[in-house]
């Protein structure tokens, strides 16, 4: 409940202030638990080097990422009152979203995925938006208010959320009706995945995009938030991910790594792109689970 309150006090201050004032606050509190919180500082600092391939002090990248970490918490609150028409014309530059009205046509509905990288909630949300009907699969939060009050934020501009523990059905019947879902694929919590090397290491990659586009038929469409210098953002479209194969029944296995493979090569891309916009507090590899526990 402490988690709760904490929350809804954030979401109380940041609809009361000015965005850049919401900002300044975020990043100093963001500074806080950069210093005070060594488990999450350690587990940054040894993400970015993997990512980076050095071996290099990366203290000022580390408190990069905290930073962007708090100011994509400002944008998540506010997202039901201050996010509208205007704020995407004046903050979002749409990349190559030409190619999701072509895929549409086709009648198989889209599947988009990203990272926990720039700002996929308000992602979420802008797909939304923009008018693709989207059901999100979501990860339960622990605590049922927590659970509520984000999945409140979300459903405030449309998105149908899904927990994973019953997303199945409901993500197939979406695709077959020609409508979008979005998911997460470079981390795995429900240790059900496959193990794939992952910017150079082991770790587990969530495979529901895989099974999802291999039983419908529908395409997989990377898209990334990414945070601008100025905090606009720019919303991008990668090309498309088919299926090798159609199969209502159990997928073959290697048809499924095939796909995954592609999906995680994007992803790694971004990364290495924008690490600092890299969302990732816990020990990512297989190895530096093992280590940390």
């Amino acid at each position: 409940m402490f988690k709760y309150f904490i929350y809804k006090f954030g979401q109380f201050c940041v609809n009361q202030l000015s965005l850049k004032a919401c900002y300044r606050i975020a990043m100093f509190l963001s500074d806080l638990q950069c210093f005070f919180s060594p488990r999450d500082r350690r587990a940054v600092k040894n993400n970015l080097k993997a990512v980076l391939n050095l071996d290099d002090d990366v203290s000022v990248l580390a408190k990069e990422v905290f930073r962007n970490f708090g100011k994509y918490l400002v944008e998540f609150f506010r997202m039901a009152r201050n996010i509208d028409e205007q704020f995407i014309k004046q903050n979002v530059k749409l990349n190559n979203f030409d190619i999701v009205d072509k895929i549409l046509q086709k009648g198989k509905g889209a599947i988009f995925l990203s990272a926990h990288i720039g700002n996929w909630e308000l992602g979420a949300v802008l797909l939304s938006m923009l008018g693709y009907p989207l059901v999100a699969i979501a990860l339960p939060h622990k605590e049922r208010p927590v659970n509520e009050l984000f999945n409140k934020q979300r459903e405030s501009k449309g998105v149908k959320v899904v927990q994973t523990n019953s997303a199945v059905r409901t993500s197939i019947e979406a695709l077959r009706s020609n409508k979008c879902i979005a998911v997460l694929a470079d981390r795995d919590f429900t240790a059900n995945g496959e193990v794939l090397n992952f910017l150079g290491r082991e770790t587990l990659i969530p495979k529901g995009a895989a099974i999802f586009s291999s039983k419908t038929g529908a395409p997989i469409i990377p898209v990334f938030l990414i945070r601008n210098e100025d905090n606009t953002f720019t919303f991008v479209a990668e090309e498309p991910i088919y299926p090798t194969k159609e199969s209502e029944d159990e997928v073959d296995r290697e048809a499924l790594l095939t796909i995954m493979k592609k999906y995680t090569t994007v992803i790694e891309k971004k990364i290495r792109e924008y690490p600092t916009q890299w969302l990732m507090f816990r020990p990512f590899w297989v190895r530096e689970k093992i280590l940390a526990t």
